[in-house]
């Protein structure tokens, strides 16, 4: 007996029933983006693995430990994307997009990380990407965050928290990181395996720590905010004023690190109660050295990721936040005969009528059988043609919602009447 073959571990289906909320949610954020002068950019899942290594930094959880890596049958090493952002800037150099002034840019799609399946973390997700390059105020920063709470407010969700802090600029991460070595070092018979594997590696990933063991040793470790250069510091304070300016909540969280190498200045993350562990939907910040890292010229940037698995996860129990697949119209055909007719109709009825959504019966079967799936179909409105009504030329409506009678209209006044029907 040949066994079924399932989902790889890890990965999931989206099925019909879940289609319309991610659809909403897609549909919403892009056009959110595009209102605030962001195009789209679609780059390749599969890159040269070189790319993650430079740009995330090999000592990082998902380079080593999380990356899909294979060799392919050139013998080149292959990775499928774990983020966006290198992806991107590699796109930007290679076609020369970072000549223009301020580059707005947007992407969607699936990302890969080889981590332990949990509710809300999965090893195949997808994620809104955004980058602005070629901006370095503080200003963009203040509008990418005030974005992406319009997203929030565009999708009915009320419950995120902004987390902001600043890492400073590349040296003052440095001395911040020494800072961090020492301290943590002095109390190294307090930590776990993990964090003692990150102190020589990527220390700042320490404090986000999950271990309740470790919070208070966290919570006493030196802040950012005293190894921060004047400049960042400036920087910070003006970008807080610009939030304020626009009634954009938010709390300080000097621990706030994300988890990847790349990052300066500015960071941040919306995070929500509702989803236990994985809280966190949306987080970014700045990483201004990051196209010259990969031999381009010295480009400031700042983007965010969203995690669409976790805000669908928000938005699954809300009916508001789907988009509506109902038909309006059920098209039953009572007669073989009439089949080629009434494919003509549905035809001529979504050339003018392109909004209405229009299932016709397909495969046969009685009047009564067809009848029970109109109904259940959801439709507001049955067309019945049979072979009276191809004689006549004539189409039969019986509204499916309320207890009004069958009428019928001519072929040519069809339209006319289905409009009329579907402005009230």
């Amino acid at each position: 007996m040949t066994s079924t073959i399932k989902t790889v571990r890890g990965m999931h289906d989206t099925l019909p029933d879940a289609s319309p909320t991610w659809q909403f949610l897609e549909q919403t954020v892009s056009q959110t983006l595009t209102g605030y002068g962001y195009q789209q950019i679609r780059m390749p899942v599969v890159e040269k693995t070189e790319l993650f290594e430079r740009s995330l930094g090999e000592t990082t959880d998902i380079v080593s430990k999380e990356m899909y890596t294979f060799t392919d049958k050139n013998g080149e090493m292959l990775t499928l994307r774990p983020e966006g952002t290198a992806s991107c800037v590699r796109a930007g150099l290679e076609h020369g997009l970072f000549q223009t002034p301020a580059l707005r840019l947007w992407y969607t799609g699936p990302m890969f990380r080889h981590e332990r399946p949990q509710k809300g973390r999965l090893r195949e997700f997808h994620q809104f990407g955004v980058e602005c390059y070629g901006l370095s105020g503080p200003d963009i920063d203040a509008e990418i965050i005030a974005m992406s709470a319009r997203i929030w407010k565009q999708l009915g969700l009320n419950s995120l928290e902004l987390h902001l802090n600043s890492l400073g600029s590349n040296e003052a991460r440095k001395h911040y990181r020494q800072v961090l070595v020492d301290y943590f070092q002095s109390h190294r018979d307090r930590l776990d395996d993990e964090s003692i594997n990150r102190l020589d590696k990527n220390p700042l990933r320490i404090l986000d720590s999950k271990n309740p063991e470790m919070q208070e040793l966290v919570r006493l470790a030196p802040s950012m905010s005293e190894s921060l250069d004047a400049e960042s510091a400036d920087h910070f304070a003006m970008l807080q004023q610009q939030l304020d300016a626009v009634n954009i909540r938010y709390t300080i969280n000097t621990r706030l690190v994300r988890g990847l190498d790349y990052y300066n200045r500015t960071v941040f993350e919306w995070i929500t109660n509702e989803l236990g562990a994985q809280g966190t939907v949306c987080g970014g910040g700045r990483y201004d050295g990051l196209v010259e890292k990969f031999g381009g010229p010295a480009t400031p940037a700042i983007g965010f990721g969203m995690g669409i698995e976790r805000l669908v996860s928000l938005l699954e129990n809300r009916p508001e936040a789907r988009i509506d697949h109902t038909p309006h119209i059920y098209f039953i055909v009572a007669s073989a005969n009439a089949m080629p007719t009434a494919l003509a109709l549905s035809e001529q009825i979504r050339d003018e009528l392109p909004k209405i959504r229009l299932v016709m019966h397909c495969g046969g079967g009685s009047f009564k059988s067809q009848f029970k799936k109109a109904d259940k179909s959801g439709a507001d409105l049955a067309l019945i043609i049979g072979d009276n009504e191809l004689v006549q030329q004539r189409v039969g409506l019986k509204p499916l919602r309320t207890d009004t009678g069958q009428t019928d209209v001519s072929w040519t006044d069809l339209t006319a009447t289905l409009r009329q029907i579907f402005s009230r």
